[in-house]
């Protein structure tokens, strides 16, 4: 008698436990989807732009394309804003952070002032679409290929003559790079405007 109702206590304890455990888990996967909702919202836009955060190795490659160069940088979508922190942090570039998710620009403005380099930098919540890229002498993009050849025709329409583009895990489709930094998804591409482009703008500018 005593060695079953001990059993049967047992059982239910089990099972209190894994109601817990259970519940615990589901708060935590309900807390989770809450906090990051913000971030992946953005792909579930027309054109899918999903916070990727660039690695290590990534950075380092844009900053090796970045090298030697002056005047402004934008990133268009900064993310958590790593490029634009990193550029000014080592280069001491100005730089400014496009990003559509408001939680990712703020948060990008806080490690920012954490690393001191706050007066170098700027997050601004916006559509790339909208930016005018005549005023920047580096652009860096963190895009989908579905939009890389829309953005190439705003590059071409728009790029500085001296400006340089340096494209992450996806290159514009028909410029050829004047160099290639890293391998697979750590990959990026540097650009400047084909010379034929430059030559037909100076034509219809003249």
């Amino acid at each position: 008698f005593f060695s079953n109702s001990s059993q049967v206590s047992e059982v239910k304890t089990r099972s209190k436990v894994g109601l817990v455990l259970a519940g615990i888990t589901g708060g935590a996967a309900v807390v989770l989807s809450v906090i990051a909702a913000p971030f992946v919202a953005p792909a579930l836009r027309k054109i899918c732009l999903p916070y990727v955060p660039a690695t290590d190795i990534q950075v380092g490659n844009v900053l090796r394309a970045l090298t030697g160069r002056s005047g402004y940088l934008v990133d268009l979508g900064s993310g958590d804003g790593r490029i634009v922190i990193a550029a000014a942090k080592n280069m001491g570039l100005h730089g400014v952070g496009v990003e559509l998710n408001p939680w990712l620009v703020w948060y990008s403005r806080m490690r920012a002032l954490r690393s001191g380099v706050r007066p170098l930098t700027s997050f601004v919540t916006k559509d790339l679409w909208t930016i005018k890229f005549q005023q920047y002498n580096n652009i860096c993009i963190f895009g989908v290929e579905e939009m890389m050849a829309d953005l190439e025709c705003k590059l071409a329409k728009e790029l500085k003559s001296d400006g340089r583009v340096i494209a992450c895990r996806f290159p514009l489709p028909s410029w050829e790079p004047i160099s290639v930094y890293g391998e697979g998804i750590d990959r990026v591409w540097l650009y400047k405007r084909p010379d034929e482009l430059a030559r037909n703008i100076s034509s219809a500018s003249g």
